[in-house]
């Protein structure tokens, strides 16, 4: 097959298999393990093919911001997907665990934009004046590859493994969080599952704003006012296997729970 059957070929095969919620194998065997420019192509056809679909893009996740992640998948960058306004629930709002596959929780900062990032080139000021507020939140991951046998071009492809995110309601201007020493707890049933902090997420969720605005640019896709930012995870995540809430708090910013209904 040339090259754009094969990104096609492997797009359907992940739009597949969200859609009937079974796994499939990792893409890596059909694309090189770092072909990351065909990963990425991968993505973007199932991105198109939703927007195609009447749906809505509302902003990007960033991935892989652990340098432990990174440096277990072989990579010395994050990666991004994109998010959907069908992805969004509100805090404490029923999800269907029907709808997911082997979804996991992570406890992130997310910023919502006010104002275009377009400069080739960010700085932590031209974020800091961008964004009208940053949030508590939880994405749900899910990878469409199977027991999350995953390396770099195969999360990529999958967009970033995501699946659906929560934001909290209590807006918070950056000047009012300490982004880098902000304690995080994820719990369940008061059971605290996952512990970490802003410096968990690149040392600091701006470097990963920064990052994902530049890239976001050299795409010629920039990050747009309105647009929310899931910059990354403050803690390890924690897999989903039975319905419940999972809250998280995070200082400075409050709380914010995803609702796993059956």
């Amino acid at each position: 097959m040339t090259e754009p059957n094969i990104v096609n070929a492997i797009a359907a095969r992940l739009r597949d298999a969200e859609a009937t919620r079974q796994t499939v194998a990792p893409v890596r065997g059909e694309i090189a393990i770092d072909d990351i420019a065909t990963a990425y192509a991968v993505q973007q056809a199932n991105v198109d093919a939703r927007i195609a679909q009447g749906e809505r893009i509302v902003g990007r996740k960033i991935g892989l911001t652990s340098m432990a992640v990174q440096k277990q998948l072989g990579v010395d960058q994050p990666d991004f997907g994109a998010l959907f306004a069908s992805m969004a629930y509100g805090d404490s709002q029923p999800m269907p665990l029907s709808r997911l596959i082997q979804p996991k929780v992570e406890a992130e900062i997310a910023l919502v934009l006010e104002h275009d990032l377009t400069h080739e080139r960010h700085t932590f000021a031209d974020i800091l004046r961008a964004s009208a507020y940053a949030l508590a939140a939880i994405e749900v991951v899910d990878s469409r590859i199977q027991n999350w046998d995953i390396r770099f071009v195969d999360t990529v492809a999958d967009n970033a493994s995501s699946a659906l995110f929560v934001l909290g309601s209590r807006p918070v201007p950056l000047s009012a969080v300490d982004l880098t020493a902000c304690a995080m707890t994820l719990s369940r049933d008061g059971e605290v599952l996952s512990r970490g902090n802003g410096a968990a997420c690149l040392g600091n969720p701006l470097n990963a704003a920064v990052w994902l605005a530049d890239r976001m640019v050299q795409l010629g896709t920039p990050l747009r006012a309105g647009d929310v930012v899931l910059t990354g995870a403050l803690g390890p995540m924690v897999a989903v296997t039975e319905p419940g809430t999972y809250t998280t708090e995070i200082e400075g910013l409050g709380s914010v729970r995803a609702t796993f209904a059956a």
